[in-house]
């Protein structure tokens, strides 16, 4: 019999009744109920219930034992009786009969405990990070993103990609953040850069004649935390390709990242790959307010300065006129809202900086509000009918410059969905994974990728998963 095991602890089934094993692992739970001692034994795979009576040699060892103390348990696998059968467990069939412990290393009183998912303060955390890491959620996060990239290594390379490792010390390149700088011993004053992306190496594989490339590549960037990266260093997904369209890229990446999905996607529906909707970038801009829009929100922004063109709305008209941008965003059901909701959302946009939000409420088809009384009910009625509103949907307004719209618009759409809850609504029901492409560019080069991005409809549970995963744990 092996030294330590000859099963791990998630292996045993009821085929495996009369059986003698030796199980080695962590002591999860104690459960004493007397004459019998109930011990949950973990390791990475699963977790055995042990059971130990007072009669036992290992009772007063398991009996004086701190949880987190790792043990080689040696006994005879029993079947549970039905009502004490665990369906919660893969192994909640059976159970071992405790004859013999061994204790390879006592556990001291614990700061904080691994069982159960409570939550701790993230300075505890990463004080006792060997003990946050045994904790099952964050387990199975290291191990789901090791499956994530395992998958997405496996998939590249069916297409055809070649992966390569690029240099780590390597020298500064313009960037879109600033660099994290390595002291070199053997040459005084002079420093590495770590890379921000495998920019030049990327290039001069390709231009190398090596058709095509991938890396999920480490990148570090002395940058603000973003809700969507870690600080200081993430990974990504590399790829370059030789000879190819747009449809190329797109043809060669669908099946990667649907394929991705739908291997990790518990039961969801998953966008088939060539069914991606295509989003022109500069569609994209205009009613996200970004190039990788999130298909979780339901709102949308408009362009409606033609509309105040010449109007008796003298404001908007002279932006208009002057070349600034009038943005739009519906707020669907906000006929009961009191004042203070669409106050409240203009003091929210000049606490962001922006100059304000104008609005014009609605209710049973009858317009109130500023905008709306110098607008005029004929000239409110069209822009309505423009943007498909019902007759209880009121309209924020933000008129400026262009890129300063743009980015007001596109925070604003997700303020105020999170005030109507119409994220929340669609993140409480699992249900299908969206994937959508922006294509095109800035520079109008049509056979350039911009950008795949990711959105959610009715779930985001999956996505909250992988991201947890993909993120650095």
């Amino acid at each position: 019999m092996h030294a330590y095991r000859t099963h791990n602890c998630g292996q045993l089934r009821g085929s495996d009744v009369g059986t003698t094993v030796r199980l080695s692992g962590w002591v999860h739970r104690k459960r004493d109920h007397g004459h019998l001692l109930f011990v949950d034994l973990r390791d990475h795979y699963g977790i055995t219930q042990v059971v130990v009576d007072t009669d036992s040699p290992a009772f007063q060892t398991f009996d004086r034992l701190r949880v987190e103390s790792v043990v080689t348990v040696e006994g005879d696998v029993v079947a549970r009786s039905p009502e004490t059968v665990n369906p919660n467990l893969a192994t909640g069939e059976i159970e071992v009969r405790g004859r013999e412990v061994t204790v390879q290393s006592a556990a001291a009183e614990l700061p904080m405990p691994v069982a159960g998912e409570q939550d701790y303060p993230e300075d505890i955390r990463l004080k006792y990070r060997y003990l946050d890491l045994r904790r099952d959620k964050v387990h199975q996060n290291i191990v789901l993103r090791s499956a994530v990239i395992a998958s997405i290594r496996r998939r590249m390379i069916e297409q055809g990609f070649t992966e390569f490792q690029t240099p780590i010390l390597t020298a500064s390149s313009p960037e879109g953040a600033r660099d994290y700088l390595v002291p070199s011993r053997v040459h005084p004053g002079k420093f590495y850069a770590l890379p921000q992306a495998p920019q030049m190496f990327k290039q001069l594989i390709m231009v190398a004649g090596f058709d095509r490339y991938f890396q999920i590549a480490p990148c570090f960037r002395d940058e603000d935390a973003r809700a969507d990266r870690s600080p200081g260093e993430f990974y990504q997904l590399d790829f370059e390709m030789s000879f190819v369209t747009q449809d190329d890229v797109f043809a060669a990446i669908e099946p990667v990242l649907s394929g991705v999905f739908e291997e990790f996607a518990d039961g969801r529906i998953v966008t088939p790959a060539g069914e991606y909707p295509r989003i022109p970038y500069k569609e994209a801009l205009l009613k996200y307010g970004t190039d990788k829009p999130d298909l979780r929100n339901p709102l949308l922004i408009s362009d409606v300065g033609e509309h105040f063109k010449g109007s008796g709305f003298g404001l908007f008209a002279g932006l208009v006129e002057k070349g600034a941008v009038v943005r739009a965003v519906a707020a669907p059901g906000t006929a009961e809202k009191s004042r203070k909701f669409f106050d409240d959302m203009n003091e929210w946009a000049r606490s962001e900086g922006f100059a304000g939000l104008g609005y014009a409420t609605r209710k049973g088809g009858e317009w109130g509000g500023p905008i709306a009384k110098n607008h005029g009910e004929e000239g409110m009625n069209r822009l309505a009918e423009a943007m498909g509103l019902g007759p209880d949907d009121g309209i924020f307004f933000a008129a400026g410059k262009e890129a300063a719209m743009r980015v007001a618009a596109s925070t604003e759409i997700f303020t105020l969905a999170e005030s109507l809850g119409a994220v929340e609504s669609l993140i409480e029901h699992p249900g299908a994974m969206t994937h959508a492409s922006a294509a095109g560019s800035p520079l109008e080069v049509p056979d350039n990728l911009l950008r795949l991005s990711v959105g959610i409809e009715d779930g985001a549970d999956l996505v909250a998963d992988l991201a947890a995963a993909l993120d650095q744990i």
